[in-house]
């Protein structure tokens, strides 16, 4: 789930640990995962079991995983679910699952990871997970300004996994500080082409692997970009995890601001990322986005319920929104289609906006002209 396996590769390296890392996300892994799940069951869950295959085949033998566990999102039943089916495939191992938010809970499942570590040497290895966290997902939002004003396309993106590759290579807190700085230097030094008008703003949300996996999304973010358009993405990694062990009280990416948002159109937790994505529609809608991408899974009931909510927001607050539904088959070709459709649509409506603004100015300059000052009053 985005950048999730490189944090979590550097926390058990930190301890000792051995640890096996499947390949990205891929198609290989989306086959496995279809041919071994149900069939109505949501993109993420088929992905997770192909990568679980593809680490156990190279030689895992244990696999964590993170649950939920406030419903009433399916997220809470997968590693269950998931360990039957890889079980039933003949393989050996034990799951590690994630899926108690408390402390006593989090502790135990720790010293069976960790084989019983000092205490201050995991919360030193998390904190430094946690650090790494928040620069790759600075390198994402660097990578989100720069790509819509560059010179040469493919510049950012050359930058992005430079970038993301010296910060996975740190492995002290005082390395990976100045990979941060040298990080800042490449986007600073990206050359930039001459636009005398700033670059259309989408706001991105969704159901949160959809949002974060660029191969789940067939790299949305990226050709939205490159299409010349800034994206904000309204779903991070380090909020959700705030927000599962209840420390997002002073959130810094606005997740309670989204759900206070949301409280008009949905009040109550629908599962998943369905609040923040209609209370971040909001907030884009009021911040003056231009228009919102909303991503989800087929057959994923808490943004089946977001999406209808979407519909009354894009009317109410007059802001387009386009959902693409995705699965195993999904094309890039579909999907890059009713983008360039989208950002068109986008583009002639900041258009006919700047003509109607400017017809409005000229039509009070004329009206200002027209008046003659006659004794003490202004008259027609």
């Amino acid at each position: 789930m985005g950048k999730l396996d490189i944090v979590c590769k550097a926390i058990l390296e930190m301890l000792g640990q051995e640890v096996v890392l499947p390949p990205p996300p891929n198609k290989k892994a989306l086959s496995l995962g279809v041919r071994y799940s149900p069939e109505l069951v949501c993109l993420p869950f088929k992905v997770n079991v192909g990568n679980f295959i593809e680490a156990l085949e190279m030689g895992a033998d244990t696999i964590v995983m993170i649950g939920g566990c406030n419903g009433p999102c399916r997220f809470g039943y997968y590693g269950t679910v998931q360990k039957l089916i890889l079980e039933s495939l003949g393989y050996k191992f034990r799951m590690i699952y994630f899926d108690n938010p408390s402390i006593k809970d989090i502790r135990y499942k720790m010293d069976l990871l960790f084989g019983g570590k000092p205490f201050w040497r995991v919360a030193q290895a998390i904190w430094f997970g946690w650090k790494l966290l928040n620069v790759l997902e600075e390198i994402e939002v660097l990578a989100h300004k720069a790509r819509p004003g560059e010179l040469r396309r493919g510049d950012t993106t050359r930058a992005y996994e430079a970038a993301a590759a010296l910060a996975e290579n740190a492995s002290t807190p005082d390395s990976l500080k100045k990979a941060r700085s040298e990080v800042l230097s490449m986007f600073e030094h990206i050359p930039k082409a001459q636009s005398d008008q700033p670059p259309l703003k989408v706001g991105v949300v969704g159901e949160i692997y959809t949002v974060l996996e660029p191969f789940v999304n067939l790299d949305v973010e990226r050709h939205l970009g490159e299409m010349g358009v800034e994206v904000h993405r309204a779903v991070w990694l380090s909020s959700w995890l705030r927000h599962s062990l209840h420390m997002d009280k002073r959130d810094p990416k606005g997740r309670g601001a989204a759900v206070a948002a949301a409280a008009p159109y949905l009040r109550h937790h629908a599962g998943g990322e369905s609040t923040v994505s209609v209370g971040a529609t909001v907030r884009f809608a009021r911040q003056g986005y231009d228009g919102v991408v909303h991503l989800m899974p087929f057959t994923c009931m808490p943004e089946v319920i977001a999406q209808g909510i979407l519909s009354k927001v894009s009317r109410d607050l007059d802001i387009p929104v386009l959902t693409l539904i995705l699965d195993e088959h999904s094309a890039q070709a579909g999907v890059m289609t009713r983008l360039e459709a989208f950002v068109d649509l986008l583009t002639r409506r900041r258009e006919q906006r700047a003509k109607s603004r400017e017809h409005r100015a000229k039509s009070g300059e004329h009206r200002a002209e027209s008046r003659i000052y006659v004794g003490q009053g202004w008259h027609s």
